[in-house]
């Protein structure tokens, strides 16, 4: 054989070579991204929130998980499932020199909606969590949540969501957050219950244990509405609010009164079944 010879079986040797490890590279990428557990991580108190961070934190010390965070830019408590019209600004958010996350002016569903379709469309995302807010989200004032509205956003594009939320006063975030992980990591382990939400409501004080409750109660009420200023027929009134301990045993909220951390799976239908045998026989008719 001659020189020039060997010297093509070299180059030729060389080429499948490297077209080889090419191919064992992204093989291997491959893998990696299919064991990557893709979480969506949005709030209601607005990405400055530090119990937000904390529990970004956490979640992406798990093994295998990646956490994308896409947040409102500001705090857009009691907005429940509300929307936001017009064009969406979003920003990239830097902290300590590395991606926080992305803030989307609008409510909690459209930073959840975006974060899902948008920063999702080439690797869809596995999970949202909702998080970590700060005031109970027990009982009918679920309805009010913006935390629970991020998470029931996920529902309706088809992702499975927890949402968590803690006592305002005497409560460890960290210890909050890592709960949430042992969940999520549940979640990886045996899959997701599609179609449902998972409340997490982690009281303040001295924890007694942990219940599985359905939601019930109202432990925030108005009280009244005081009028702090008036001009003209222009009046500015400050609504009054009131805590209320529940007297019901059955429901999350005395339950989280009394010092449980309680979970709840909650539904995006909220129809009343049950009734509606009884409205087919209200024979109403169409009128003129």
């Amino acid at each position: 054989m001659s020189l020039t010879d060997n010297n093509l079986t070299n180059k030729v040797i060389g080429n499948l070579t490297r077209v080889l490890l090419l191919l064992i590279f992204l093989q291997a990428s491959s893998y990696v991204a299919a064991q990557t557990y893709r979480i969506l991580l949005s709030n209601d108190d607005g990405i400055s929130s530090p119990l937000l961070h904390i529990l970004k934190q956490e979640l992406a010390a798990l093994p295998g998980v990646e956490v994308v965070v896409s947040a409102p830019a500001e705090n857009q408590s009691g907005s429940s499932h509300s929307t936001e019209g017009g064009p969406l600004i979003v920003e990239r958010i830097y902290q300590d020199g590395e991606l926080l996350g992305h803030s989307v002016a609008g409510k909690p569903s459209d930073a959840v909606r975006f974060g899902l379709v948008e920063l999702g469309k080439d690797v869809p995302f596995d999970l949202v969590v909702s998080g970590i807010n700060r005031g109970a989200n027990v009982g009918n004032i679920s309805h009010l949540s913006g935390t629970v509205g991020a998470a029931m956003e996920g529902l309706l594009q088809g992702v499975p969501a927890i949402a968590v939320s803690q006592d305002i006063t005497d409560v460890d975030t960290v210890s909050s957050a890592r709960f949430t992980a042992q969940l999520v990591t549940r979640y990886m382990e045996s899959g997701a219950p599609q179609g449902t939400v998972i409340s997490i409501n982690i009281p303040g004080g001295e924890l007694q244990g942990l219940k599985i409750m359905p939601m019930g109660d109202s432990y925030l009420q108005t009280s009244h509405y005081e009028l702090v200023e008036q001009t003209g027929e222009r009046s500015v009134y400050e609504r009054q609010r009131v805590i209320v301990q529940s007297q019901d045993n059955s429901t999350d909220t005395y339950a989280y009164q009394q010092g449980y951390i309680t979970l709840t799976p909650l539904k995006f239908d909220w129809t009343d079944r049950d009734i509606m045998d009884q409205m087919e026989s209200w024979n109403l008719q169409l009128t003129n």
